[in-house]
C-alpha cells in the first residue's frame, strides 16, 4: 500500500506551485494514470543526449533573458570569452536592458538587439535566427517554458538553477532536449568551484576509494534578502517559499553526483525528506506587515521550514544527503562532503580539508595534493576566472567551458538528464515532507542508460582553444550581489 500511494502520489508534483498560488491543490488536476506513466521506467528515449557532440559552432551567438540579479554579471563574464558575439539582451524592464547595454559599450563590443516591455519579449529572442545559445537568468517558474521554447526554435540553452520545479517540467525538458538535440544545461556554478573541482579530479583517481556518502547543502541566511522589496522583482523568491521542501537542492547535490557518477554508473532510487517548523519567516512577514502596507499579502501565510533534510538512496547503496536553510541565523555552508573506503574531503566550515585517516592531513601535505590533482581546467583558466569574478571565479568557469565546449563540438559536462534529477529533488521533498518523510521514487530520466553512460570528463580542458578577451570593463557593472 505504501508503495502505491508513493506512486500515485507523483499527481501532487505535476503542478508544483498551483496550491500555493490558488489554495486548491495543484495535484488534483492531474490522472492517478498519467503520473504512473510519467515515473514509469519502461519508457525508452528518443535519443540519448549524455555525451552528446553538437556540430561545433565557431563563434557563439549568444541572447540574454533576464538582467536583473544574475544576468547582468553573466553578460560581463561572456564579454571577456574569445568566439561569443553578445548578441540580444531581454527583459521585462527596459533599463535593465539599458544597463548591459552599456557594458558593451563601454568594452568595446558591437550593441546587441534589444527586447523588452512585454512578457513574451523573449519569444522574439528565441525566434531569432542570429543566435546559437539563449542563457536563461529569469525567476524559476519562467525556466522550463523559456527552455523548452527556446530548444524548439533551433537554439541551445543554459538556464539559471533550478532548470524545473515540477516532475512534468523536468520531464518536458528531457523530452525536448531529445527530440531537438539541443543542449539543455542547467548552470550549476559550484561544480565549477576550485575545491570541489580538486575532489572531483582525485575521487576520479580514486585516491578516495570508492565513495560511500556524499552531502551537500544550501546553507545561507537570505531572510532580509527574501523579504527585501527592492530586491527579487515581484517578490518572486520570498513567494517560493510558500513550498516546504528542499527547494534549491542544485549548488550542494551537483558536485556530489559527478563525484558519484550519477546518471553515468550510478542511479538515485529513492528519497525521504524531512522539515523542521517554520520559526522566522512567518513571523517576518506578520512584523513587516504591522508596519508597512506593501507586506500585507504575505502575512498569514504558511512558510517552509527553517531547515530541510533530504537523504537520498542509490541503486549502488550509496547514500547523499542534502540540507536546505535560507533563513537561520549560522553562517554560509554548501557542505560538500565526499567520504570513500579510504578518505574523504570536506569543505564547510572552512577551511577546506582532507583526510586519509583518523585525522585531517596536514598544510604542507594538502598544497601536494593541489599542485598534483588540480584539474586542467583549473590550470587554463582558474587564476583568469578569479580576476573576472563570480562567485570567486566559478561563475566565469562555468561560462569558458560552456563555450569552448560548443565551440569545439565536445559533450557538455552537465546535460539535460542533470538538470532534470538535480532539480526534481525539490518537488519529490516536497511530497515526502507533506507525508510523514515517507520515501518517494526518484524518476530515472535516462530510462536505464545510466548503466552505459561514460562518466563526465568535467577535469579536462575541453577544446582548450578558447581564449580570454581583454576588455574595458565599467567598475560599477560587476558590483553584483552574487546570490544564486
Amino acid at each position: 500500500m505504501e508503495n502505491n500511494n508513493r506512486r500515485s502520489f507523483l499527481k501532487h508534483l505535476s503542478l508544483g506551485v498551483g496550491m500555493a498560488v490558488t489554495g486548491v491543490p495543484a495535484w488534483s488536476l492531474e490522472s492517478d494514470q498519467k503520473s504512473k506513466n510519467r515515473v514509469s521506467r519502461k519508457s525508452t528515449s528518443s535519443f540519448n543526449m549524455c555525451n552528446y557532440a553538437a556540430p561545433k559552432i565557431p563563434v557563439v551567438r549568444v541572447g540574454f533573458i533576464g538582467l536583473g540579479m544574475r544576468g547582468p554579471g553573466a553578460v560581463v563574464r561572456m564579454s571577456h570569452i574569445e568566439g561569443v558575439e553578445i548578441k540580444a539582451l531581454c527583459d521585462i524592464r527596459d533599463e535593465s536592458v539599458k544597463g548591459s547595454q552599456k557594458h558593451l559599450r563601454g568594452a568595446g563590443l558591437p550593441d546587441a538587439t534589444e527586447y523588452f516591455g512585454s512578457e513574451d519579449a523573449w519569444k522574439a529572442l528565441c525566434e531569432s535566427d542570429d543566435i546559437d545559445l539563449v542563457y536563461i537568468c529569469t525567476p524559476w517558474h519562467l525556466h522550463t517554458p523559456m527552455a523548452v521554447y527556446a530548444m524548439n526554435h533551433g537554439k541551445h540553452v543554459a538556464v539559471e538553477v533550478p532548470a524545473a520545479v515540477t516532475l512534468d517540467e523536468a520531464w518536458e525538458l528531457v523530452e525536448t532536449s531529445e527530440k531537438t538535440r539541443k543542449h539543455c544545461m542547467m548552470l550549476e556554478n559550484c561544480c565549477y568551484d576550485f575545491f570541489e573541482l580538486l575532489t572531483l579530479n582525485m575521487a576520479r583517481q580514486g585516491l578516495f576509494g570508492e565513495l560511500v556518502h556524499g552531502e551537500g547543502a544550501y546553507i545561507h541566511n537570505l531572510l532580509d534578502l527574501n523579504f527585501d522589496k527592492n530586491g527579487y522583482y515581484g517578490m518572486w523568491r520570498l513567494k517560493e517559499n510558500y513550498r516546504n521542501g528542499n527547494l534549491y537542492p542544485t549548488h550542494g547535490l551537483g558536485p556530489v553526483c559527478q563525484a558519484m557518477n550519477i546518471n553515468r554508473g550510478d542511479q538515485m532510487d529513492y528519497l525521504v525528506s524531512m522539515a523542521s517548523n517554520d520559526f522566522q519567516m512567518a513571523a517576518r512577514a506578520n512584523e513587516l506587515a504591522a508596519e508597512d502596507s506593501f507586506y500585507s499579502e504575505f502575512a498569514g501565510k504558511k512558510y517552509r521550514g527553517n531547515m530541510n533534510t533530504t537523504v537520498v538512496k542509490t541503486y549502488q547503496g550509496r547514500t547523499i544527503m542534502i540540507q536546505h536553510d535560507v533563513t537561520s541565523t549560522r553562517p554560509y555552508s554548501r557542505i560538500h562532503l565526499l567520504s570513500g573506503t579510504k578518505g574523504m574531503a570536506r569543505k564547510w566550515p572552512d577551511p577546506a580539508r582532507i583526510s586519509f585517516g583518523h585525522s585531517w592531513i596536514n598544510d604542507e601535505e594538502f598544497k601536494k595534493l593541489e599542485q598534483e590533482y588540480t584539474p586542467e581546467i583549473v590550470r587554463k583558466v582558474g587564476e583568469m576566472a578569479k580576476k573576472i569574478g563570480g562567485h570567486g571565479g566559478m561563475d566565469f568557469m562555468m561560462d569558458w567551458r560552456l563555450i569552448d565546449c560548443l565551440r569545439n563540438g565536445l559533450p557538455l559536462d552537465q546535460d539535460v538528464y542533470d538538470a532534470a534529477l538535480w532539480s526534481v529533488i525539490a518537488p519529490l521533498s516536497e511530497w515526502s515532507v507533506a507525508n510523514r518523510s515517507n520515501s518517494i521514487d526518484v524518476p530515472d530520466f535516462t530510462r536505464g542508460n545510466w548503466k552505459h553512460n561514460a562518466p563526465v570528463n568535467l577535469t579536462l580542458a575541453g577544446g582548450g582553444n578558447t581564449e580570454v578577451r581583454r576588455v574595458q570593463t565599467d567598475p560599477q557593472s560587476k558590483t553584483q550581489l552574487e546570490i544564486n
